[in-house]
Order: structure tokens, then sequence, then C-alpha cells
């Protein structure tokens, strides 16, 4: 009997030891798959990762729970952060801006759809907080994830800094961290996991308003080179092998997101897709369309290309991120009858969307 004893209380020490081991997670090849260039040394006095590249998470997959790292920020432009629930294509996203430090847009939350992480649709206060970061010590970066909802504390506050609903139905993944790009590397330290602290407290989302009148869905075609819809020799063959393969809806009040539909990154050639409305116009009239894309597009009215902008990251000063919003607007010779809009959008990275509307909707109809 007593020697029952000792083996029960034994097994029992065994199993306190793993679980507190896998709330502590070693920084080595063994625990993690790292990619980029790397160095184990000492930072502050922890044990720590100097990592430019990513690191992610062997053999432990996370639903819910609290995730916890120490990242010592360098002061250009980087972002470091975190993945989580991470699928094939599919993940959770939490960024660091050190460069923005102070400034409204100092972090990020948003999902990564196929391989897109959408910094250019979920953007604004209801993603972000205002922040000053330090340079001399590390910053804590805690997250808590229950099912849907997720909060963020940063160096140790007692009370979230920020609070949000998760964007893709929670599924068991991964979990990677990002030293924050090609010239970004940061040290990373004491990365913990609590499969058990799941409270949400004070759970307070920021709403945004949604934009009025924007068309719901847009019909989506398969994905083909850009350089069709640039060279008019190539066009109007380039519109006749399309097949469509479904629809779009619009997202967070004010655009859809069209890696929804389409992976950029299959293997496929091309980076472009057309999207689809069909407008009847009760006459022959001009209406004004106002518009949203990311990255470029080509507007074609009935076959007949009209409009061919650009509103990428960068592109329109060095700050610029390319974010969505109906920034444009066009003139449409419509005719009696029906129509179809065709916005041609092309990707490079940081979100493939279109969204559109027609203020005055006066004298026609979007059927399709």
């Amino acid at each position: 009997m007593k020697i029952k004893h000792i083996i029960t209380g034994m097994i029992l020490i065994v199993a306190v030891n793993i679980s507190v081991a896998q709330n502590n997670i070693p920084l080595d090849t063994t625990t993690w798959t790292i990619r980029g260039k790397h160095l184990f040394e000492k930072n502050l006095g922890d044990d720590a990762i100097y990592l430019q590249g990513s690191m992610t998470l062997n053999d432990i997959k996370f639903l819910n729970g609290t995730i916890e790292f120490d990242v010592h920020l360098k002061r250009f432009q980087s972002f470091p952060g975190i993945s989580f629930r991470t699928q094939e294509r599919d993940s959770e996203k939490f960024l660091l801006r050190p460069h923005l430090s102070g400034k409204e847009d100092a972090n990020q939350a948003a999902p990564t759809t196929n391989n897109i992480t959408s910094f250019q649709l979920y953007f604004g206060p209801k993603y972000s907080f205002p922040y000053t970061y330090k340079f001399d010590d590390w910053t804590h970066v805690k997250l808590v994830i229950n099912d849907n909802r997720a909060q963020v504390y940063l160096d140790h506050s007692e009370t979230p800094h920020h609070s949000w609903y998760l964007y893709h139905e929670p599924k068991t993944g991964g979990i990677r961290i990002q030293a924050g790009g090609r010239e970004g590397a940061q040290h990373i330290a004491n990365v913990k996991i609590d499969p058990n602290a799941i409270e949400i407290v004070d759970f307070k989302p920021i709403k945004e308003k949604t934009v009025e009148d924007l068309i719901p869905e847009w019909e989506i075609s398969d994905m083909f080179e850009e350089k069709s819809v640039n060279d008019l020799s190539l066009l109007k063959s380039a519109l006749a092998s399309r097949t469509w393969i479904g629809t779009i809806q619009i997202e967070e009040g004010i655009a859809a997101n069209i890696a929804r539909k389409v992976h950029l990154y299959d293997g496929t050639p091309g980076n472009t897709v057309l999207a689809r409305v069909i407008i009847h116009s009760d006459s022959d009239q001009l209406k004004l369309f106002e518009f949203g894309y990311s990255d470029r597009v080509v507007a074609i009215l009935n076959g007949i290309p009209i409009y061919k902008g650009t509103n990428k990251y960068r592109s329109r000063d060095y700050r610029y991120l390319g974010t969505i919003g109906l920034f444009d607007a066009i003139y449409l010779p419509l005719k009696k009858g029906e129509n179809e809009l065709l916005m041609a959008v092309s990707e490079d990275f940081g979100g493939w969307l279109i969204t559109g509307r027609f203020k005055n909707k006066k004298g026609i109809k979007i059927i399709k």
C-alpha cells in the first residue's frame, strides 16, 4: 500500500512538471522550426534568440489560452508579432510597429486569409491602439484568447489595452513568432503558453461605422495574369476565357476580401481576378460610381476599359499603406438595359480588395 502511494505521488509530480514545462517554452531548434538568420544568446539578462525571420512552435497546437513573450524592440521599421491558430494558409495575428511608437497605429490585429494579411482592410481604432514603446528594455506581450474573442496586455498591465473579435472560426492550430520583416531583427525571450488561462475581462471591442449603400457582393473570376488587362490586344481574349467561381461579400462594413475565394500563391500564374456586377439601367444615363480597391484596378464597362489606377502600399508617398476606402470615382456611361461592370483587381500584398457604391440609385438596380 505504501509503495502504491509513493508511485501515485511520483506520477502526480511528473504530471505537474510536464504542465509547467508546457507553460515555459524552451528556445532551441528542437522546440522551434526557425526560418531566417538567428543566434541564441543572452540579452538584458535573459536567455534569448536574436531573430531575423520567424520561428514556428513544433508539436504544440493551440486553441484557447494565454500566450506571453518578451521582445526587445529596435527603433527601425519592422513588424514583430505573433500568429496563432495557424492552419495551412489561415491564422489570427497581432503585430507591433515600433517605428510608429506613440501613434494611433502603433500595432494591429488582423487575420491572415489564404496567406494574405489584409492590413489594408483591418485598420483603424477597431484593430489598433496608440502605445509608446520602450527601446532600452523588454516589451512584454500577453495575449488572452477564448473562442472568438481576444485581448492584448502590454508590459504587464493589469487591464487589457485592446479587445477584439477574432475573424476565423475557432480551430486548433500552430503558433508562429515573427521578428518583423526582411530588415527587422529582434531579441525574443520568455515565451510562455498556458491553455488554462482563458479569462476575458472587461471585453469592450470598438465598433466602426458601416459605409452605407455599398454593393453587398461581387462575383469573382478565376485568377489570370495582369498583363492581359494592360495590353488591349490581349484584353478581349482574357475576358472571354474567364471562369466564374463564386461570390464574395462585404466585410467590416467597407470592402470585399478577394482572398476569401482565391489563393494568390497556389502556383497558378497571375495575380489578377475580375470582380463583376450587372447593373440594370432604366435609360441611357451617366451615373457616378464611387469605388475602392487594392492594389491595382482596371475598370471595364460593357467590354470597354474606362479607368486604370494604383492604390498599393507606398504608391502615393513613402508612408502610404494602401488602405481601402471610397477614394476614387468615375462617371459610368450606362446604356438602357443590362450593363456589365468588371473590375480587374491585381494584388501584390497587404489586401486583395474591392468595394463600390452608387450613392444615387435612381433609375438603376444591381441585379447580379
